[in-house]
């Protein structure tokens, strides 16, 4: 069992998580997160980054790395959020969070927490369902100078379902949490460690979130949330002044109800701005206009924008936010669930097919883990450090490097490392000979 030289910065953070584990695993850790990201087997289970890694006889202490990472993987979370705040993915005048579920698909038996889910992808076989864990993610929305919005996930919950909680014997005392609950759990965990910086927070939410209970959790905790209406949304027009001389407590709610889809059908009152969304310049065609909403317990900002297939309500929890924010919040939401398809085609995430209910949660959070400290380690580095095109002549120049580029540029950073810090090793011939070994192994 032997170790690979890591990056300066990539090496202090996985250090700083290996030490919120127990000793007896913090070497393993270390070794099997280095294996995930070395590992080009095609498919990504647990052995094959014991393989990346070196690891063999210690492959149970491996298994119980990855398990005790899942048991602690809150606290472990903290660390990646910190490592976001304090590095230069974190500019901008806000910060911007998101919340959305992904499922995870696992096969065979006593897979405890796996259930049947709903499929939001069914794909050409029209599978409504699917067999597997779902996970509530939070992730840190990051602007690139250059790339546009990055999602980076922080931490998830898995969403057992009611009538599987008897079958997970690993965690007996596990009780059931809706998936309101578990976003509302997320935010309130996010604001305790991030309020401190001192900046505004705004959290972006698909509709499926924008419920009573998520949205007074965000209003509680001084988070301005921004999310999509449904169309049928029960909307009342704001109170007027209260008369002089009327006693009372002036109404919250207006008399009068708010049709979005009369509002969205009328010919007048639409104003068309450019914005920047999705990386680059476009007009939107949009209403915004001030209503009041029960599941928000008063006022909101409402923008209605008429696109090529219909049109979409969204709405503010900040009644003084522009149009170009909301949308603005709700492109950059989308990039979470690019980030969903990244970590599951390119990390491998949902492939390790571990049947303890904390190794899968481990599982889960090191492959997200490994796809924001990959991003943060080539945050700062120029374009051609990250993927030649040379190679790719039916490729555009001006496409961003996508997130394969990059960790592709970190293996090939860890092996020129470790090539060169034998350069001047005492045995060097034989150490060279031994590397050269493991690098055919990890190519063959």
């Amino acid at each position: 069992m032997s170790s690979w030289k890591m990056p300066a910065a990539l090496a202090t953070w996985i250090g700083g998580l290996s030490r919120m584990l127990d000793r007896r695993v913090r070497d393993l850790f270390v070794l099997v997160f280095g294996g995930l990201l070395l590992t080009r087997e095609r498919r990504r289970t647990c052995t094959s980054w014991f393989r990346a890694a070196g690891v063999t006889d210690e492959f149970r202490s491996g298994y119980r790395a990855i398990r005790m990472a899942g048991r602690q993987a809150a606290t472990l979370s903290q660390c990646i959020l910190y490592d976001i705040a304090n590095s230069s993915a974190a500019g901008g005048p806000r910060i911007k969070l998101a919340i959305d579920d992904t499922p995870s698909s696992r096969y065979g038996p006593k897979v405890e927490g796996a259930g049947v889910h709903h499929n939001p992808t069914p794909g050409p076989t029209d599978q409504a369902f699917l067999y597997g864990h779902v996970f509530v993610t939070l992730g840190w929305l990051a602007d690139h100078p250059e790339w546009g919005t990055i999602a980076l996930p922080v931490r998830s919950e898995m969403y057992v379902r009611q009538k599987d909680l008897p079958k997970v014997v690993s965690d007996p005392k596990r009780v059931f949490r809706t998936k309101l609950a578990q976003a509302v759990e997320l935010i309130e965990w996010a604001v305790k460690l991030l309020g401190p910086k001192g900046k505004p927070i705004w959290a972006a939410v698909d509709g499926g979130y924008a419920k009573r209970e998520v949205i007074r959790a965000a209003q509680a905790n001084a988070v301005t949330l921004v999310g999509r209406l449904r169309k049928d949304a029960a909307l009342r027009t704001v109170p007027g002044p209260q008369p002089a001389g009327k006693r009372g407590r002036k109404p919250t709610y207006g008399k009068e109800v708010v049709s979005l889809a009369k509002r969205a059908g009328h010919r007048q009152g639409w104003t068309q701005e450019e914005m920047v969304l999705y990386g680059g310049k476009v007009t939107k065609t949009y209403k915004t206009f001030l209503a009041t909403w029960r599941p928000a317990g008063g006022i909101i900002r409402v923008v209605v924008v008429k696109e090529t297939d219909g049109w979409f309500a969204f709405f503010c929890t900040n009644p003084d936010a522009t149009a170009a924010d909301i949308l603005g919040m709700v492109a950059d939401r989308n990039s979470l669930e690019q980030t969903f398809k990244d970590v599951k085609e390119t990390g491998g995430a949902g492939q390790q097919q571990v049947r303890n209910l904390h190794a899968n949660i481990g599982a889960w959070h090191l492959n997200l883990w490994a796809y924001t400290l990959v991003e943060l380690w080539a945050w700062d580095r120029p374009k051609a450090d990250l993927v030649d095109r040379s190679r790719s002549p039916w490729d555009w120049e001006s496409r961003r490097p996508s997130h394969a580029d990059r960790r592709n540029a970190l293996r090939r950073q860890l092996m020129r490392d470790q090539i060169q810090a034998l350069q001047t090793a005492a045995d060097r011939g034989r150490k060279l000979s031994a590397l050269a070994d493991r690098l055919m192994s990890l190519a063959a």
